[in-house]
C-alpha cells in the first residue's frame, strides 16, 4: 500500500516511518523542508492549512495517517483559537482525501472522557476533530491515546525536564488524576495493525499501557530510575494558572502547550472496557520498560518539537474566527453578507465593489482601494468560498494570500479565515492598528449574521 502521514516531522511520525519502512511505501507528509527521499519513502511538502497542497499531497495513496495538532504558530502572527486551526486543517485533510480516493483514514487523538463537562479545551478540540473524520465519507480507525511516553514527547520531556531539575516539587490535586500512559512503540504498532487491518475501520480503540497510575507516581518513577532524590509535597489547591506559570518557568515550554495539557489532566484517562485494540501476538509495554526506554534516548538538551519556535517566514498573517450560523445558511450566503456588512460598519465611507471576479474595498472619500480580492470560482463551492488578496494600500500583492469562508461542523457553524497574509504598512503598526481593527471587525459580523435577514 502507498501510505501518506500527516505530521510526518512529530515524534510519532518519525517513529512510524521507521516502522513502516520496507513494507509499504510511505508518503511523508511536511510543512517545513525535509531530507531527500530515501528507498520507500517520498517526502512531500504540504502546508495542510492549504486544500491545495493537501490535495496534491494525497494523490495516489491508499491510506492516510492524520498526526496533526495546531498548537504551534503557523505564521508570525496567528489571531485564533487552535481549536479552530485544528478544524481547518482536518477539513482539509479530509476533503482532499476524498477526492483523491484514499480508501481509508487513521487519526490519532486523544483519550475521551464520558464526563464532557470537565473535558479540557485540548481533549474538547480533539473529540470535535475525531467528529469530523467519523462524518466523512472515507472509513475511519480512531485511536485513542492518554499520554505516549517517547524521547520527543513534549508532555514526557515536561515531566523529565521537572524530575531533573526541581529537588522539591509541589503537587497539585491534579497531579493525582489517574490516567493509563502508554509507550511510544505501543503506539507505532496499533498503527500498524490498523493500517494493515481493513476490520479496523469504522471502530474507535483506546489505547493504553497495562499500568493505571497518576502523573505523581509516574514523576516518582522517573527519579527512581535517573537516580534523583525527589521530594515531593502534595497540595489540595493549586489553580491552573499557577501550575501553567511554574511548569513554563521549570521546563522551557510553552504556554499555549502547556496550559491545555495540565487541563487534560484533571479527569482521569484510562482504558474504557470492550474498547481495547488488540494487537496479535503483542504485549503492550509496562509502565516501568517504557519510562525506561523513553530515557535511554532522551537528551535534555533537545526541545521537542512542540517546544521549538516554528520556522515561519517573514511577517504572515494568519487570522482565524469560527461564526455560528443559523440552520440552512450557507458558506456562499455568509461570503455574500459580509459585502453588506462592510458598509455599514462606516456608512458613506466604505463601500464595496463587484466587477466580475474582482471585488474592492474602498475608502471613499478620498478614493482609496483599500483591499483587492479575486474570486476563484474554480475553487469555491457553496460549502467554501475562496478569494485571493491582490493587493490594495493595506496588503501586499501575494501568490498564497486568500480568504476563505468554509461550512464546518455539519453546517452548525462557517470558519472565516485569512491565510498567508502580507500587510503593506511597517509590521509594528500593523499589528496594533489593523490587525486588532480585523478582529473587532469579525467579531461584529459575527453579530451581524444572527439578525434575522443577516445571510439570506
Amino acid at each position: 500500500m502507498k501510505v501518506a502521514i500527516a505530521g510526518a516531522s512529530g515524534f510519532v511520525g518519525k517513529a512510524l516511518i521507521k516502522e513502516l519502512q520496507g513494507q509499504h511505501d510511505v508518503v511523508a507528509l511536511s510543512r517545513s523542508v525535509k531530507p531527500e527521499s530515501a528507498s520507500g519513502i517520498e517526502w512531500r511538502s504540504c502546508d495542510l492549512f492549504s486544500l491545495l497542497d493537501a490535495e496534491k499531497a494525497l494523490e495516489g495513496c491508499d491510506v492516510a495517517v492524520y498526526l496533526v495538532h495546531s498548537m504551534r504558530p503557523s505564521a508570525q502572527l496567528t489571531q485564533g483559537s487552535f481549536e479552530d486551526f485544528d478544524l481547518i486543517v482536518a477539513d482539509n485533510f479530509i476533503r482532499a482525501a476524498e477526492k483523491c480516493g484514499v480508501k481509508r483514514i487513521l487519526y490519532l487523538g486523544g483519550m475521551y472522557s464520558e464526563n464532557a463537562s470537565t473535558l479540557s479545551r485540548h481533549l474538547k478540540s480533539r473529540h470535535e476533530v475525531e467528529g469530523l473524520f467519523i462524518a466523512s465519507k472515507i472509513p475511519a480507525t480512531i485511536l485513542r491515546a492518554a499520554m505516549i511516553l517517547g524521547p520527543e514527547g513534549s508532555s514526557f520531556h515536561m515531566m523529565v525536564r521537572l524530575v531533573q531539575r526541581l529537588p522539591v516539587m509541589v503537587c497539585p490535586q491534579w497531579s493525582r488524576t489517574i490516567s493509563q500512559p502508554i509507550a511510544l512503540k505501543d503506539v507505532v504498532k496499533s498503527l500498524h495493525h490498523c493500517i494493515e487491518t481493513a476490520q479496523t475501520a469504522n471502530h474507535i480503540y483506546d489505547l493504553g499501557g497495562p499500568d493505571i497510575v497518576s502523573y505523581l507516581d509516574m514523576m516518582k518513577m522517573t527519579a527512581h530510575i535517573l537516580g534523583r532524590k525527589r521530594i515531593f509535597l502534595p497540595v489540595p489547591l493549586l489553580s491552573p494558572e499557577l501550575s501553567t506559570l511554574w511548569v513554563c518557568l521549570v521546563t522551557k515550554a510553552p504556554r499555549a502547550l502547556v496550559r491545555p495539557l495540565i487541563e487534560g489532566l484533571k479527569v482521569p484517562l484510562i482504558v474504557r472496557p470492550g474498547h481495547e485494540l488488540a494487537v496479535p501476538g503483542y504485549k503492550f509495554t509496562p509502565l516501568k520498560e517504557a519510562l525506561q526506554i523513553a530515557l535511554n534516548h532522551y537528551q535534555k538538551h533537545q526541545a521537542p518539537l512542540a517546544f521549538q519556535k516554528n520556522p515561519i517566514g517573514s511577517y504572515e498573517v494568519r487570522s482565524v474566527q469560527r461564526l455560528l450560523i443559523p440552520e440552512g445558511v450557507t458558506a456562499a450566503q455568509v461570503a455574500r453578507a459580509y459585502m453588506d456588512f462592510l458598509p455599514t460598519m462606516r456608512p458613506g465611507f466604505m463601500k464595496v465593489e463587484v466587477s466580475g471576479r474582482w471585488v474592492s474595498f474602498s475608502w471613499s472619500f478620498p478614493y482609496l482601494r483599500l483591499l483587492i480580492l479575486e474570486y476563484s470560482p474554480e475553487r469555491s463551492w457553496s460549502h467554501r468560498q475562496l478569494f485571493y488578496v491582490r493587493g490594495g494600500l493595506l496588503a501586499q500583492k501575494t501568490v498564497r494570500g486568500r480568504l476563505e469562508f468554509r461550512e464546518i461542523l455539519g453546517g452548525k457553524a462557517v470558519i472565516a479565515a485569512i491565510h498567508e497574509f502580507k500587510p503593506r504598512m511597517p509590521w509594528f503598526l500593523y499589528r496594533w492598528t489593523q490587525a486588532l481593527f480585523h478582529v473587532w471587525v469579525m467579531y461584529k459580523f459575527g453579530l451581524y449574521l444572527k439578525r434575522p435577514h443577516g445571510a439570506r
